[in-house]
Parts: structure tokens; C-alpha cells; sequence
């Protein structure tokens, strides 16, 4: 990023009217890992509901109980996949984060860089107020990935901050 360079202060909610993305990265290995937690949580969930009424234990469950506990299972896996959500998309109008809940477009003008802090399990977009939002989608598992992202960032960071 151009140093000394003065950002603007807004950051607003990315509406209906997305503008063209020139870059965009997900995570890798989290989104893997959810998708697996979230088959086993099913599958555990929906074993143990049909068993609930197989043996006899001196409590009477019924169909409900089974619906409940296969229910809670899909309302566990639902959970597990929202954290495949996180996304940074980057254009001329600026960079677009969104982790798990939320989705903001920080303008070129009020972004001052992109970091990994050491020991940090995900990259950081630095605003110019010295405050920073954490980018869940490029991890430091994803290694090679998450590398290229950071490096496609800061190359359009030079070249959109320049510019304004």
C-alpha cells in the first residue's frame, strides 16, 4: 500500500447492486472440514434418533423424540456450515469482507493494508483509523492460497489506492 496516503472514513453495507470483482477468495480447508463435521453430525444425530425406541431403558420415547433428536442434529450441521461463509471479493470500488454474519465493502480510502500477524489464523484488512477486520477466508492453513490471496490484494491495493 502507498504510505502517507490519507483514506476516507465510510464503510458501507454491500446492497444489491454488487459491482463487477475482479478478485475473490474462500477458505479451503475450513470449508472441507465444516462440510464433514456437518455429514457426521447428521449421521450421529439420525443413528441415535431411530435408536432411541430399539432397546428398552424404562423411559418411553416417541416418534417425536426421535424427529427432536435427528432436528437438533440438522440444526447442529446448520451451524457448522454457516462458517463456510467467510468470502473476500476485491474491485475498483473496494474490498468486500464477509465472515460469518455480515457482509461490508470497505472503500479503497479507508483501507491502509493487509497483514498476517504472526501466530494468527487469519489475515487482517488494516483501516487507516489503526483498527482492522480479520478476513476468516484466506486462513493460514490454506498456505500456497492464502499467500497468492494476500500478494492479489496488495497488488490491487497499489494499484486502486494510488488512484485515489
Amino acid at each position: 500500500m502507498a504510505s502517507g496516503s490519507v483514506f476516507g472514513r465510510n464503510a458501507d453495507s454491500v446492497g444489491a447492486q454488487a459491482p463487477d470483482w475482479e478478485f475473490e477468495v474462500h477458505p479451503r480447508r475450513a470449508v472441507r472440514t465444516a462440510w464433514i463435521v456437518a455429514i457426521l453430525l447428521v449421521t450421529m444425530f439420525t443413528v441415535g434418533g431411530i435408536g432411541l425406541r430399539s432397546g428398552w431403558t424404562g423411559v418411553h420415547f416417541r416418534v417425536v423424540d426421535q424427529v427432536s433428536v435427528i432436528g437438533i442434529g440438522l440444526l447442529g450441521a446448520a451451524a457448522v456450515l454457516s462458517l463456510t461463509r467467510p468470502r473476500v471479493r476485491a474491485g475498483a470500488r473496494g474490498v468486500s469482507v464477509r465472515n460469518v454474519l455480515g457482509d461490508t465493502l470497505f472503500s479503497w480510502e479507508l483501507i491502509s493494508g493487509v497483514s498476517f500477524p504472526d501466530r494468527k489464523s487469519w489475515a487482517r484488512l488494516e483501516l487507516v483509523n489503526d483498527d482492522y477486520v480479520p478476513m476468516l477466508a484466506i486462513r493460514s492453513n490454506d498456505k500456497d492460497h492464502a499467500a497468492q490471496a494476500m500478494a492479489r490484494l496488495r497488488e490491487m491495493g497499489a494499484k486502486y489506492a494510488g488512484a485515489t
